[in-house]
């Protein structure tokens, strides 16, 4: 029989694993616009990080056809040898280094989790990662649950926000060993010329550092494509190469993303990734393979959701620029980062006070610039309707000009 003592449930303390593992700023807000929807109150949604578009068809068709044909049996944790050709066929039609092999390809439950098979597997404890800053929060998250430390590297506002080589070389130390490129950018838009991620990209040969290049955003640019990491790097020695089909082709909840790395560090990945998660999603990685072999209506449709995204951005850029707003102008993504410190004076997180402003005040839902490591700016989506966009930022204008 069980002692008083020992029958009482204790406090749950969570693991030194996670224990200092924030929520993210992101979900947070979402999960406060939809207890507001749910009150039946019409909140305009200028958080989300995901585009507004259904899908491409051809590719939910091609999905549906995977199905009937049996694919949704487990496959290879690497995935399934025709996409990892298709990754590496697209790659090699970029890349100015040593071609890419579809054994250098891991395709992953979206590419969350090839940045965190990258960071859990090339760093650990004392180990320093720079990270530009502002730069998605879950870039700071998996550094800190490799046991790594995330060193902040601040942008010039005069710059887009964007660090430099420079900028770079004075935050290293000794314990530098890796840093982290984001290129269209997250939270601002901004896009990395090919003269600067050269710059970056020596850099880090010369200091023989990891690059983890996240490209998720490199599809959805203005008037074309940014560039990529491969169009400027003469060697892959020491480069981890992010991308998927999240954002370029609406398919957020498919959970398909990839890794490109040197043979080695993709077998460890793939080690990491096989006591994870395993494969991703059968179905997924053929609606993913669809999408990378059908060039014609791949440009089609990434065409209109870019052309859609752009208006938007002009149309949200001209009222910002009549309201007197200072923002960050965005070339890429679908994200307009503000400057709204002079909107809540004193405050140490002037992001978070406008952000709940705006929420409970204005119905618009935006996410704190806290959350990205700048806690005097906020981050707005335009990844909703062209009047959506327009209503959400005219209010935030109100509030803050």
């Amino acid at each position: 029989m069980l002692s008083a003592a020992t029958s009482t449930p204790s406090a749950f303390a969570p693991s030194a694993n996670v224990a200092r593992l924030q929520e993210s700023a992101t979900l947070a807000v979402a999960a406060r616009a939809r207890e507001l929807r749910a009150e039946g109150r019409p909140v305009i949604d200028l958080a989300a990080g995901e585009p507004d578009f259904d899908t491409p068809p051809f590719i939910r068709a091609a999905a549906a056809a995977a199905v009937e044909q049996g694919a949704t049996r487990y496959t290879a944790t690497e995935g399934i040898p025709a996409l990892r050709r298709a990754i590496a066929d697209e790659a090699n039609r970029r890349s100015r280094a040593t071609a890419i092999a579809p054994e250098e390809v891991l395709v992953s439950t979206g590419s969350k989790q090839a940045l965190f098979n990258a960071c859990f597997a090339l760093f650990g404890p004392g180990d320093e990662v720079l990270v530009p800053v502002p730069g998605w929060v879950s870039y700071f998250e998996m550094i800190m649950l490799a046991r790594a430390d995330a060193v902040s590297v601040m942008g010039d506002p005069s710059h887009g926000l964007k660090v430099t080589a420079d900028d770079l070389a004075r935050r290293a130390t000794p314990r530098t060993r890796g840093v982290i490129l984001n290129s269209p950018t997250n939270p601002t838009g901004a896009v990395y010329s090919a003269d600067e991620l050269r710059a970056i990209l020596e850099l880090a040969d010369a200091r023989g550092w990891w690059v983890i290049a996240d490209e998720i955003y490199r599809r959805v640019a203005y008037p074309s494509p940014a560039p990529s990491v491969l169009d400027v790097l003469e060697s892959r020695e020491r480069l981890v190469l992010v991308d998927g089909v999240a954002k370029a082709f609406a398919m957020t909840g498919w959970r398909l993303g990839w890794s490109v790395a040197p043979r080695a560090v993709t077998a460890t990945m793939a080690a990491l990734q096989s006591h994870v998660t395993s494969n991703a999603a059968a179905v997924s990685q053929h609606a993913a393979l669809a999408a990378l072999t059908r060039p014609e209506e791949s440009d089609a449709a990434v065409g209109a959701m870019v052309s859609a995204f752009a208006e938007r951005r002009d149309v949200a850029v001209r009222l910002l620029d009549q309201g007197g707003v200072r923002y960050v102008r965005p070339d890429g993504a679908f994200y307009l980062y503000l400057d709204v410190a002079h909107a809540a004076p004193g405050a140490e997180d002037a992001g978070a006070v406008i952000a709940r402003r705006l929420l409970d005040e204005h119905l618009v839902a935006v996410v704190p610039g806290s959350a990205f490591g700048t806690p005097q700016w906020i981050r707005v989506s335009y990844a909703a309707s062209l009047d959506q966009v327009r209503a959400g930022v005219e209010r935030i204008i109100a509030t803050v000009a």
